[in-house]
C-alpha cells in the first residue's frame, strides 16, 4: 500500500486560487466556483490538508452537498487523500442521523416512517377537499408543497408569500385553495402518523432549538463545516446550517451563483451573495481557471453570461480556459424532432467510432418528454444508451445478484490474483464476456451493469494498490449507500437539472427553441434568467464536443412555426443549415436555411401523409392495405424469434410500421430495402438478408 500524503504534498497538486482555499483553514470562508474549476478538488485538498496539518479531527469534520452521488465521491476523494471519519452527507441525511438519534430523548418512542413520495398524501387532500386533480396536478401539486416546507410557511402564511414571490396557480389553483390543501396535506400526514422529507429538516430544526443540550451535543461533535453548492440552499437548509454552527463562524461555503437552477423548489442564490454582508472578515476566493473545457467551449459559456442583464450576473465568476483549443461549438438546425434525433444519433455513431466512448457523450434536454425520439433513434443507430433518473443502478437484479456473489468470493481471496483479475473471474459466473454481445436490448443492459463493476474494479486496483475483492465489496456497500453508481458504458440521456454535477468528452443540446429553452412557463424575468443559467449549466458540461441544435416543426411535415433560443442570439450564425458547415462550425461562408422536403404522399391515392407512422407506411390511414396478411404474419414470427433469442423488446428488431411498410413495398434487395423508413443501415447490416429470406419463402 502506498502511504497517505502529508500535508505539503496535498497542497502540491493544487493552483494558487485552489492552494489559497486549502490554507484557509480558519473562520469564515466563501469560494466563489465557476463550472470546471476544480472546486471538489479544492475543498477536499482543504479539509486533507487541515486533518493532515493537526488542526481538523476527521470526525469533527462536516461536509454537506446537494446529492448523494456528490457525498459519495467526496469521501472518496478524502480517503484516497488519506483521510477517513469525515463526515460527507446531503442535508437530508445528515438531518435523519440526527433525528434519529435525539428523537427518542427529545419526543420519545421511534421515528415516524418517512414517505418515500408524497403523491399519494396530495392525492388523498384534494379529495378531501373536493378538489379534482389528474397527475400532472398532483405533481405540481407536490411541489408546491415542497416549495411552501423549504419556505417555512405554514398554511396559514402561504398565500400572502404566494402573492408576494409571484408563484402564480400551481395546477391551476389560486392560493387560497392550495393554502387549504396544505393544510388538509398536514392533517392526512399527522393522521397516519408519518413524515414527508421536508419535515426531516423541519424536526431536526426543531429538535435543535428547543433542546439547548441536544444542540450542545451536536456542535461538539462537528467543529467545522464545508456547504457545497450553496447557491442551492433553501431558507429551511440554512436555518439547520445556523442552528448546527451556533455563535461560531468555521463555515467554508462554496457556490457559483450562474448555476442558480433550482430557484422553483426554494432555492436561493442569497445567501451566497450576501456571505460577505453576514460575516464581513470572511475571506472571499474565485476560482476562475477552468480545466474541463477547450477555449471555444469556455468562449460560448461566457458569451452567454455576457448578454445576461447586469442585474442577474452578481457575483459572475467569467472562466479563464486552461485547456488546449478543441473544435468550434456546432449550431444546426432540423426540419422537425425526428429529423433531429437521427441527425444527432448519427453524429454520435461518428464520434464513437472515432474511439470516443460512448459513456462519454450525452444527449441533454429540457423536459423528459424530448428523450423518445432520441431513444428510438440511438437504438436504430446501434448505440446503448442510460436515461437518468430511470431505474436506479444498485437496484437492478444483474447488480444486486453481482454484489453478493462479489460478497460471497471476498470471503475466500487470497489475494494470490489481482483485483482486476479476481473481479473478472467471479463475474464470468454471471455472465460477464471481455467482448460485448452484439445489438441492444436487455442482454447489452445486463453486460453494461456487469462491465461497470469491471470497470470500478479496475479504477480500485489502480489507485489503492494492493485492494483486494474485501476492498470492492466496501466500496460497493458505500456507493450503493449514497447511491453513486459507478459509470455505466453507454451514451446519457439526461434533462439538463439531472445533467448537473456531471460532465462528458462530447454534449449534444437539443430543441433549444424557443418554447422550451426557455420554458414556455418563464413568464417572469426572474423566471427566464433561470432559464439562462439552466442552459450555462448545459454549455459548461462539454469538455470538448458541444453541438447545439433546435428543429423548427414537432413532426415530419407539420408546421414550421418554432425559432431558435433568445439565449442563442448573437451566439448562433444567422441562420445555419443542418449538416451544413458556417462560421459556428469552422466552416467559412453564410450558411443557408435547409428548404423545406416535399411532403410524403400516399402510394395508393397521392394524398399527402401527416403522421409519422403513415410516412413509415407509405399509406394514409383511409386507403385498404395491400399487404398479404400471411407474408405479414410470417415477418412477424421471424420477428418474435429474433427478438427472443436476443431477450430484445420486439419492437427493438422492427417496429410493426416497418412490418407492413415491408410487405406492402415487397424489396427485393438490400439497397430497396433499405429505403423503408425504419430500416437504418445497422438494421440493414443485421437483419436485411433474413428478412429478405422471409419475403422470398413467400414468392
Amino acid at each position: 500500500m502506498t502511504a497517505p500524503p502529508d500535508a505539503d504534498a496535498v497542497l502540491a497538486a493544487l493552483d494558487p486560487e485552489q492552494r489559497q482555499v486549502a490554507t484557509t483553514l480558519t473562520g469564515p470562508l466563501c469560494v466563489l466556483a465557476g463550472a470546471g474549476t476544480g472546486k471538489t478538488r479544492a475543498i477536499t485538498h482543504r479539509i486533507a490538508y487541515g486533518v493532515h496539518a493537526g488542526v481538523y479531527v476527521p470526525q469533527q469534520v462536516l461536509a454537506v452537498t446537494f446529492t448523494a452521488r456528490a457525498a459519495g465521491e467526496m469521501r472518496s476523494r478524502l480517503r484516497d487523500l488519506g483521510v477517513a471519519g469525515v463526515q460527507a452527507r446531503t442535508f437530508h441525511s445528515a438531518a435523519l442521523r440526527q433525528l434519529q438519534f435525539f428523537w427518542p430523548q427529545a419526543v420519545g418512542g421511534g421515528v415516524p416512517e418517512v414517505l418515500a413520495h408524497k403523491a399519494q398524501l396530495v392525492a388523498m387532500a384534494a379529495s378531501r377537499l373536493g378538489v379534482r386533480v389528474n397527475p400532472a396536478a398532483v405533481r405540481d401539486l407536490s411541489a408546491e408543497v415542497e416549495w411552501a416546507k423549504v419556505s417555512m410557511l405554514t398554511p396559514d402564511a402561504y398565500v400572502d408569500a404566494a402573492q408576494r414571490t409571484g408563484r402564480g396557480t400551481p395546477a391551476g389553483f389560486d392560493p387560497v385553495t392550495v393554502a387549504r390543501l396544505l393544510q388538509a396535506y398536514e392533517d392526512i400526514k399527522s393522521d397516519r402518523g408519518v413524515i414527508d422529507f421536508e419535515d426531516v429538516l423541519l424536526l431536526t430544526a426543531g429538535i435543535l432549538q428547543e433542546h439547548p443540550d441536544i444542540a450542545r451535543t451536536v456542535r461538539s461533535q462537528y467543529r467545522h463545516f464545508v456547504v457545497d453548492e450553496y447557491q442551492d440552499v433553501s431558507a429551511l437548509q440554512q436555518r439547520l446550517l445556523d442552528l448546527w454552527l451556533g455563535d461560531r463562524e468555521e463555515l467554508c461555503v462554496v457556490g457559483d451563483a450562474s448555476q442558480t437552477i433550482y430557484s422553483f423548489a426554494g432555492a436561493t442564490p442569497e445567501h451566497l451573495l450576501g456571505f460577505r454582508s453576514r460575516y464581513p472578515q470572511a475571506a472571499v476566493v474565485r476560482l476562475v481557471r477552468d480545466y474541463r473545457s477547450t477555449p471555444q467551449v469556455v468562449a460560448l459559456a461566457n458569451g452567454l453570461l455576457d448578454r445576461a442583464p447586469a442585474a442577474a450576473t452578481r457575483a459572475r465568476v467569467q472562466l479563464v480556459a486552461q485547456r488546449d483549443p478543441g473544435p468550434a461549438p456546432v449550431f444546426a438546425e432540423y426540419a422537425d424532432d425526428v429529423d433531429e434525433a437521427t441527425s444527432v444519433a448519427r453524429r454520435v455513431r461518428e464520434l464513437v467510432d472515432a474511439g470516443t466512448p460512448a459513456s462519454q457523450v450525452a444527449v441533454l434536454f429540457r423536459t423528459n418528454a424530448q428523450s423518445e425520439p432520441l431513444e428510438q433513434a440511438l437504438a436504430a443507430a446501434g448505440l446503448g444508451y442510460v436515461l437518468r433518473g430511470g431505474e436506479r443502478f444498485f437496484a437492478r437484479r444483474e447488480v444486486r445478484d453481482a454484489v453478493l456473489v462479489l460478497r460471497g468470493a471476498a470471503r475466500a481471496d487470497d489475494g494470490a490474483a489481482g483485483l482486476g483479475e479476481a473481479v473478472r473471474d467471479v463475474l464470468a459466473t454471471q455472465g460477464w464476456t471481455p467482448e460485448p454481445p452484439s445489438g441492444t436490448g436487455a442482454v447489452r443492459e445486463r453486460w453494461d451493469s456487469l462491465q461497470a463493476l469491471v470497470a470500478l474494479g479496475d479504477t480500485l486496483a489502480a489507485t489503492r494498490p494492493g485492494a483486494r475483492l474485501t476492498d470492492l465489496v466496501a466500496e460497493l456497500d458505500e456507493r450503493a449507500e449514497a447511491q453513486h453508481a459507478p459509470t455505466v458504458e453507454g451514451v446519457t440521456l439526461a434533462s439538463l437539472h439531472a445533467a448537473k454535477g456531471l460532465e462528458w468528452d462530447a454534449v449534444f443540446l437539443v430543441g433549444l427553441s424557443e418554447g422550451l429553452v426557455p420554458i414556455s412557463f418563464a413568464e417572469t424575468p426572474d423566471a427566464v434568467e433561470e432559464e439562462r443559467r439552466l442552459l450555462y449549466v448545459g454549455v459548461t458540461r462539454a469538455r470538448e464536443h458541444l453541438h447545439l441544435s433546435w428543429s423548427l416543426a414537432r413532426t415530419p411535415g407539420g408546421r414550421s412555426s418554432r425559432r431558435p433560443s433568445r439565449f442563442l442570439d448573437g451566439l448562433r450564425p444567422a441562420s445555419t443549415a443542418a449538416g451544413g458547415r458556417g462560421p459556428a462550425d469552422g466552416g467559412a461562408g453564410r450558411p443557408t436555411r435547409r428548404a423545406r422536403a416535399a411532403p410524403v404522399r400516399c402510394r395508393t391515392c397521392g394524398g399527402p401523409l401527416a403522421t409519422a407512422v403513415e410516412k413509415k407506411v407509405g399509406r394514409c390511414a383511409t386507403c385498404p392495405a395491400t399487404y398479404d396478411e400471411g407474408l405479414l404474419e410470417a415477418l412477424k414470427e421471424w420477428r418474435a424469434r429474433t427478438a427472443g433469442e436476443a431477450k430484445v423488446p420486439a419492437y427493438v428488431v422492427f417496429t410493426d410500421a416497418t412490418l407492413v411498410a415491408i410487405a406492402e413495398t415487397l424489396p427485393r434487395d438490400l439497397p430497396a430495402l433499405s429505403r423503408i423508413a425504419g430500416v437504418g443501415p445497422v438494421k440493414l447490416d443485421r437483419y436485411g438478408a433474413e428478412v429478405l429470406g422471409v419475403l422470398a419463402e413467400h414468392g
